[in-house]
């Protein structure tokens, strides 16, 4: 197909509606995309357990981008490859022990499947628990024992940003830190380097499509890499305004069907009555 396309699509507040579903039009667009012969893939910052669902769903057959870029893999071919980038261990102790100082209510460490809480708490656990991880809790220097492939702080509102200015001070070479939206304030935390443009461009040079090439959609603060990079980056209505400002296009927002309003838009479908 000479003129292909990559779609890639951020899930929470971008593809999902605010209930974690795909509506019934977006499936539609997309399957029907995918059968036009465009590649069609999904980059997140949640684990791979929490997103496979949706990959099933939308019927792909495409590497997928998660935590933010630290995972990469093809669900269906082993033989793509695996890239694992996880933080060192040492470095997140560091942190851990640094984060005392500050009021923090948890810090969640992810080794892939495996799931390491600081403190017990219920109702982490149950956001946690999808796809049935394994749920350790226990302090954190003595309970990890292999490097996390991604860590979050969850703090008090007013700390975040002395958090974040201590993690920018200390640990500005080796790690890379996001701020996630209201209602949660938490710092997620990957090796340095790492983010979802990353992941998409090792998807962009399998599938040897060009950067022109390239739409991707996103909301929040972990999507300015990939909106940078696509050749058209488009931002959701609901997305916030830092990511609007660099995008190429502004779409209606996750609950209007967005993606599919401009998918449906730029390549000439006709929705189907």
């Amino acid at each position: 197909m000479t003129n292909q396309y990559l779609i890639a699509l951020d899930l929470d507040g971008t593809l999902l509606t605010d209930e974690k579903t795909i509506s019934e039009r977006t499936l539609k667009t997309i399957k029907r995309l995918q059968n036009e012969g465009h590649i069609v893939m999904i980059s997140t910052g949640r684990p791979f357990r929490s997103s496979v669902n949706y990959y099933h769903q939308l019927g792909l057959n495409s590497p997928i981008v998660n935590f933010n870029g630290a995972f990469v893999h093809h669900p269906l071919e082993k033989s793509w490859g695996l890239h694992h980038n996880p933080i060192d261990l040492h470095v997140v102790k560091d942190i851990v022990e640094s984060c005392h100082q500050y009021n923090i209510y948890n810090i969640v460490a992810e080794v892939l499947d495996n799931v390491y809480l600081h403190y017990h708490d219920e109702k982490l656990i149950d956001i946690f628990n999808m796809g049935n991880p394994t749920i350790t809790t226990g302090l954190l220097t003595n309970s990890l024992t292999d490097n996390p492939t991604s860590m979050l702080i969850h703090a008090e509102e007013k700390d975040v940003p002395y958090i974040r200015e201590h993690l920018s001070n200390v640990h500005a070479e080796v790690i890379d830190h996001r701020r996630w939206g209201a209602p949660w304030h938490i710092i997620e935390i990957v090796k340095s380097g790492l983010n979802k443009a990353v992941g998409i461009q090792k998807v962009a040079d399998y599938y040897q499509i060009d950067q022109k090439n390239i739409i991707a959609f996103g909301d929040e603060d972990n999507d300015f890499e990939m909106i940078e990079y696509a050749g058209i980056g488009v931002a959701m209505g609901n997305g916030i305004k830092p990511l609007k400002n660099i995008a190429n296009e502004i779409t209606l927002s996750n609950m209007e069907d967005g993606v599919s309003v401009f998918l449906e838009d730029f390549f000439k479908l006709k929705q189907e009555i």
